[in-house]
């Protein structure tokens, strides 16, 4: 969407225009899903804290002052959501042995078939991101949100910059140093992160 197309639909939207809200969120649903999914690593989470947004979007939008701005304060307030999600998630889920019998006698291992799909598919993607989850709790919190709003939030460095109220050097070395890190957790030593 181009800055006078949006600026047109945020002035629609905080008419009221219902439709200016959908074309809102299809044109930066995507990015906030795909930021809220590597910042939770869950689907689910990420459905949540999409709807929340969209929530938080249309009671907060009347509050936005159209300086040509808007992707910088949307996604602070969607980095807002998930240090607030992150918080609250205090309780983590017990570990499920393989072994276990439920209550009808039934083991998990048990269900998966053997009928050649591969089991571990899925399990090897689960693992990269828990893998990625473990990488990124090593950052420290700023940097964290940085690295996420940069490549799964798709932010410019200039729009980081304004976001955190800091100069555009020290979220670039923020960035590149979380980056650095993150590598040396993973144990890759080639670029793909």
């Amino acid at each position: 969407m181009d800055p006078q197309q949006l600026k047109a639909t945020i002035a629609a939207a905080k008419a009221g225009t219902d439709d200016a809200f959908g074309r809102l969120l299809e044109a930066y649903g995507p990015r906030l899903y795909g930021y809220f999914f590597r910042a939770t690593t869950n689907h689910h989470d990420a459905e949540d804290l999409l709807g929340e947004m969209t929530l938080k979007l249309v009671r907060q939008l009347k509050n936005y002052d159209d300086r040509g701005r808007f992707e910088p304060w949307l996604f602070r307030i969607a980095a807002n959501m998930v240090r607030d999600r992150i918080r609250r998630a205090k309780v983590r889920p017990k570990a499920i042995s393989l072994s276990a019998e439920d209550k009808y006698g039934r083991r998990l291992v048990d269900s998966f078939g053997s009928d050649g799909d591969p089991v571990d598919s899925g399990l090897v993607a689960q693992e990269r991101m828990q893998h990625l989850r473990r990488a990124l709790d090593t950052l420290e919190e700023t940097t964290r949100e940085m690295v996420l709003l940069r490549y799964f939030g798709e932010l410019s460095f200039k729009e980081l910059a304004e976001m955190f109220h800091c100069p555009l050097g020290t979220v670039l070395a923020k960035v590149h140093r979380g980056l650095k890190a993150m590598r040396n957790v993973m144990g890759e030593s080639d670029a793909s992160i």
